[in-house]
């Protein structure tokens, strides 16, 4: 399900929608393929899949919603020499070597009016999993950019739900530590945070003009290469890791999770319970929200710990100060 993560925290003084009144908001707002000359679209589809028409499924008291967005994708050299041939018909037509930029402007709009009917449209689904007991809001993103999208449109979904309005606020989760300064302690120090372990992929990047990167893939990381590359001023922007030898995934810098894998430990110990739709629907939910639930907190944990809401984010540590961590 998941393969990504942002964390969103939620005000204490939300209250948890009811799932009929949500079902009807979300059923207004179901996905609808883009048209002939609509360069995007998004809507709720149902979690579970085709064959369910449920958008707000609700399993073991944890809410997961998916968004759907559809985009149609103009190739910007095909946008170019359409606009530069109607530039150059203009020029002949009218005598003037200068083109006004508001006519430049309209070419533009009639070119991808003209283009959009012929051209390719991609999707991509985005889960969102509710945790009303713990106040967190995962996303199944790996950026803010990404996480946007699916949490406006949530937003905008539950003001129309009746008695949902108090604690609408959400905010991002933010960690006394950067996330950058304590990968560099980590690697620096090669001790992993209580419960974690760190893997064999790493990504190093140098702060100055040059912005020199150094990645290492399937390597050891436990090497005086590394500590020396921190040393000299390289911080770690993403480091692959395990989680209590049950999850594993790669931490950014920005404090994201990304690449989440389950085990096969995790797997053993659910079952095989794959064969249906519904049935491993309800069990991939179990087994994500199951790990999730006990892995963030000791992540949370190993960067210094939650950052009180509504409060800046705790600086990013200079090299000595993570060092000393």
């Amino acid at each position: 399900m998941f393969k990504s993560a942002c964390f969103f925290r939620i005000a204490d003084e939300f209250v948890v929608p009811d799932l009929p009144a949500l079902e009807r908001v979300l059923q207004k707002a179901r996905f609808v393929p883009c048209g002939p000359t609509q360069a995007e679209s998004a809507g709720w589809v149902p979690p579970r899949g085709n064959k369910s028409k449920v958008l707000a499924e609700l399993v073991g008291g944890q809410l997961v919603l998916k968004l759907r967005t559809e985009k149609r994708a103009v190739p910007a050299s095909a946008v170019k020499s359409a606009v530069d041939e109607r530039v150059e018909r203009y020029k002949q037509e009218t005598g003037n070597e200068r083109v006004p930029a508001k006519v430049k402007k309209e070419f533009k709009e009639e070119v991808l009016l003209d283009l959009l009917p012929r051209a390719f449209s991609k999707r991509s689904d985005m889960l969102l999993w509710l945790d009303a007991g713990r106040r967190m809001l995962v996303v199944d993103a790996g950026s803010l950019a990404g996480a946007d999208r699916i949490v406006s449109s949530l937003l905008a979904a539950l003001l129309d739900v009746p008695g949902a309005g108090p604690g609408l606020d959400l905010q991002l989760v933010h960690t006394q530590s950067s996330p950058a300064a304590s990968m560099s302690h980590w690697l620096s120090t090669r001790e992993a945070p209580w419960r974690f372990t760190v893997d064999r992929d790493c990504e190093l990047k140098s702060a100055d003009e040059q912005k020199s990167v150094v990645r290492y893939a399937r390597h050891m990381l436990d090497i005086d290469e590394v500590a020396q590359h921190i040393a000299a001023g390289k911080m770690p922007t993403q480091l692959a890791m395990t989680w209590n030898d049950r999850v594993s995934f790669v931490l950014t810098e920005a404090g994201q999770v990304r690449k989440l894998k389950m085990l096969d430990v995790v797997v053993k110990e659910a079952g095989d319970a794959s064969g249906k739709d519904d049935e491993g629907f309800d069990t991939n939910v179990a087994i994500l929200t199951g790990e999730l639930s006990e892995l963030i907190p000791d992540l949370l944990e190993a960067l210094g710990g939650e950052a009180v809401p509504g409060t800046a984010p705790a600086a990013v540590q200079s090299e000595a100060e993570a060092l000393a961590a």
